[in-house]
Protein backbone atom coordinates (compact mmCIF):
# COMPACT_ATOMS: atom_id res chain seq x y z
CA UNK A 1 0.00 0.00 0.00
CA UNK A 2 1.66 3.43 -1.37
CA UNK A 3 1.73 5.81 1.89
CA UNK A 4 2.88 9.21 1.74
CA UNK A 5 2.28 11.16 5.49
CA UNK A 6 3.07 14.61 5.84
CA UNK A 7 3.88 15.98 9.51
CA UNK A 8 5.23 19.46 11.06
CA UNK A 9 2.71 21.76 9.91
CA UNK A 10 1.15 24.00 12.34
CA UNK A 11 0.08 28.11 13.27
CA UNK A 12 3.40 29.82 13.39
CA UNK A 13 4.29 33.50 13.24
CA UNK A 14 6.39 35.11 10.42
CA UNK A 15 9.65 35.04 10.72
CA UNK A 16 9.58 31.62 12.35
CA UNK A 17 11.17 28.07 10.94
CA UNK A 18 9.38 24.89 10.59
CA UNK A 19 10.51 21.98 9.08
CA UNK A 20 7.85 19.19 7.13
CA UNK A 21 8.58 15.61 6.76
CA UNK A 22 6.51 13.40 4.53
CA UNK A 23 7.39 9.77 5.10
CA UNK A 24 6.66 7.16 2.45
CA UNK A 25 5.89 3.54 2.05
CA UNK A 26 4.85 1.08 -0.44
CA UNK A 27 6.72 2.32 -3.51
CA UNK A 28 10.54 2.38 -4.14
CA UNK A 29 11.29 5.63 -3.17
CA UNK A 30 14.83 5.63 -4.39
CA UNK A 31 13.29 5.60 -7.92
CA UNK A 32 11.36 8.64 -7.28
CA UNK A 33 11.38 12.19 -7.83
CA UNK A 34 9.85 14.28 -4.98
CA UNK A 35 8.19 17.62 -4.29
CA UNK A 36 6.27 19.70 -2.44
CA UNK A 37 3.16 21.72 -3.11
CA UNK A 38 0.78 23.98 -1.71
CA UNK A 39 -2.70 24.92 -2.20
CA UNK A 40 -3.95 28.27 -0.35
CA UNK A 41 -7.79 29.02 -0.38
CA UNK A 42 -8.93 28.77 -3.79
CA UNK A 43 -8.60 26.88 -6.75
CA UNK A 44 -5.31 26.81 -7.76
CA UNK A 45 -2.14 25.04 -6.37
CA UNK A 46 1.68 25.91 -6.56
CA UNK A 47 4.75 24.27 -6.90
CA UNK A 48 7.46 24.86 -4.05
CA UNK A 49 10.35 22.79 -4.51
CA UNK A 50 11.45 19.34 -6.16
CA UNK A 51 14.25 16.98 -5.61
CA UNK A 52 15.58 14.34 -7.63
CA UNK A 53 16.43 10.53 -6.25
CA UNK A 54 19.96 11.62 -5.82
CA UNK A 55 19.05 14.68 -3.44
CA UNK A 56 21.02 16.84 -5.25
CA UNK A 57 20.76 20.67 -6.38
CA UNK A 58 17.12 20.81 -5.61
CA UNK A 59 14.64 23.33 -7.58
CA UNK A 60 12.63 25.42 -5.83
CA UNK A 61 9.76 28.12 -6.54
CA UNK A 62 11.21 31.39 -6.98
CA UNK A 63 8.90 32.37 -4.23
CA UNK A 64 10.91 30.65 -1.70
CA UNK A 65 14.17 30.03 -2.80
CA UNK A 66 16.86 31.35 -0.32
CA UNK A 67 14.04 30.54 2.59
CA UNK A 68 13.03 27.06 1.71
CA UNK A 69 15.42 23.49 1.35
CA UNK A 70 14.54 20.08 0.42
CA UNK A 71 15.82 17.20 1.35
CA UNK A 72 15.77 13.75 1.10
CA UNK A 73 17.15 10.36 3.41
CA UNK A 74 16.71 7.51 1.11
CA UNK A 75 17.65 5.36 3.73
CA UNK A 76 14.36 6.39 6.10
CA UNK A 77 11.90 7.26 2.55
CA UNK A 78 11.44 10.41 3.72
CA UNK A 79 11.39 14.02 2.29
CA UNK A 80 11.84 17.31 4.25
CA UNK A 81 11.29 20.97 3.62
CA UNK A 82 12.68 23.35 6.22
CA UNK A 83 11.31 26.52 5.91
CA UNK A 84 12.95 29.67 7.32
CA UNK A 85 11.78 33.17 7.52
CA UNK A 86 8.13 32.22 7.38
CA UNK A 87 5.57 34.94 5.24
CA UNK A 88 1.79 35.46 5.95
CA UNK A 89 1.96 34.52 2.40
CA UNK A 90 3.36 31.50 2.40
CA UNK A 91 -0.08 30.16 4.51
CA UNK A 92 -1.34 27.18 2.77
CA UNK A 93 -1.85 22.89 2.68
CA UNK A 94 1.09 21.62 2.16
CA UNK A 95 1.60 17.98 0.45
CA UNK A 96 4.16 15.91 -0.84
CA UNK A 97 4.16 14.23 -4.04
CA UNK A 98 6.22 11.59 -5.99
CA UNK A 99 6.84 11.14 -9.54
CA UNK A 100 8.77 8.48 -11.00
CA UNK A 101 12.34 9.25 -12.44
CA UNK A 102 13.06 12.82 -13.03
CA UNK A 103 11.87 15.48 -11.25
CA UNK A 104 8.76 18.37 -12.58
CA UNK A 105 7.47 21.31 -11.56
CA UNK A 106 3.85 20.31 -12.45
CA UNK A 107 1.26 18.91 -10.67
CA UNK A 108 -0.08 17.04 -13.24
CA UNK A 109 2.84 14.85 -13.71
CA UNK A 110 2.88 13.38 -9.96
CA UNK A 111 0.84 10.30 -9.32
CA UNK A 112 1.78 9.65 -5.61
CA UNK A 113 0.20 12.12 -3.19
CA UNK A 114 0.05 12.72 0.26
CA UNK A 115 -3.40 14.41 2.47
CA UNK A 116 -1.52 17.40 3.16
CA UNK A 117 -0.34 19.45 6.57
CA UNK A 118 -1.75 22.63 7.22
CA UNK A 119 0.64 25.36 7.70
CA UNK A 120 -0.64 28.48 9.04
CA UNK A 121 1.70 31.78 9.29
CA UNK A 122 0.66 34.91 11.40
CA UNK A 123 1.86 38.28 10.62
Amino acid sequence: QVQLVESGGGLVQAGDSVTLSCTTSGFAFTNYAMAWFRRAPGPEGEFVAAIGWLGSSPSYADSVKGRFTMSRDNAKNIVYLQMDNLKPEDTAMYYCAARFAAISTSAGQYRLWGQGTQVTVSS
